[in-house]
């Protein structure tokens, strides 16, 4: 079929029916036409940094995708970058669990002009609670978060700002998760806050240590730092109060406005599902990102 298509084209350049370079340029208008409907079309680009990447840390491999903005191709910007956790359940169509639907949250925002880049984390499977457990606890003996949490320190947040177009100060870089992804983000934005200035929490596990309530207490920010918590009315019984626990904690600790900006949700409706994750993200996402997006378009 290639050889065909050659011949007839070879024919027709030799016959004088289209010269050469008219040729070519409808080549080049044909290419800018296919590329310009993808940019238009506003869909992120899903790439996968690597199916197997090492955690040296745990001495495990895990996939890794990046939600990249519909233009980054195209363009030489650079973008906020938000680390999320349970990564299987964030655009995988089949996932058990079903998916928050980021990617087809990502092209409604790019429609409105906001555009981050999401870096997607898969869990451990059987080793998810305790990769995501950074406190000692009798129910729990082996807890690895901390190990999880210094290898984004040390491996894979250097590697994204190497290889990825990421504002990589503290302002335009968020750490997110629901449940226990939601612990260990908590976790990391207290223990690493020079590192992290915006945090998305989704119906943390807070019932699993009160170590992460002391850690509240003393908690000093490193800088002007945004939360962004959300809890369900049909979850646990301890979910909402320990969720509004922890951020009176937050706001006693608030010293002015420069430091702390907390915005909360409680959905008397929502369950412990990705569906219900998935409906609040983009509230989220707006509130965290739209000025650093809206108001800094280097």
């Amino acid at each position: 079929m290639k050889i065909c298509i050659y011949q007839r084209v070879n024919y027709m350049i030799t016959q004088r029916k289209i010269t050469v370079k008219s040729f070519f340029c409808c080549g080049i208008y044909f290419f800018y036409f296919c590329m310009m409907s993808l940019i238009a079309s506003y869909e992120p680009i899903i790439k996968i940094i690597d199916e197997d990447y090492m955690i040296p840390q745990l001495n495990r491999r895990r996939r890794i995708a990046a939600i990249l903005p519909y233009d980054y191709e195209y363009s030489n910007k650079q973008y906020p970058v938000l680390y999320l956790h349970d990564g299987q359940n964030l655009f995988d169509d089949y996932a058990p669990f079903g998916n928050w639907g980021v990617d087809k949250c990502m092209k409604r925002l790019s429609e409105r002009g906001l555009d981050i880049i999401i870096i997607a984390i898969d869990h451990g499977g059987k080793d998810r609670i305790s990769e995501y457990l950074p406190y000692d606890d009798p129910k729990y003996n082996d807890s690895k978060g901390d190990l999880y949490v210094k290898f984004m320190m040390e491996d894979l947040k250097p590697h994204i700002d190497k290889n990825f177009r990421v504002k990589p100060e503290r302002e335009y870089t968020g750490i997110g998760g629901s449940s226990m992804g939601g612990l260990i983000s908590l976790y990391a934005g207290f223990h690493y806050n020079e590192i992290f200035g915006k945090l998305l929490i989704f119906s943390p596990s807070l019932w699993i240590s009160d170590q992460v309530f002391y850690q509240a207490l003393n908690f000093l920010p490193k800088g002007k730092t945004d939360l962004y918590f959300y809890a369900g009315g049909n979850e646990s019984k301890s979910l909402v109060p320990s969720v509004e626990k922890m951020i009176d904690i937050l706001m006693s600790r608030k010293y002015s406005d420069q430091f702390f900006n907390i915005k909360s949700k409680i959905n008397p409706e929502g369950k412990h599902q990705e569906y219900f994750w998935g409906q609040e993200f983009p509230s989220a996402i707006e509130w965290l990102f739209h000025k650093t997006v809206r108001y800094d378009k280097n």
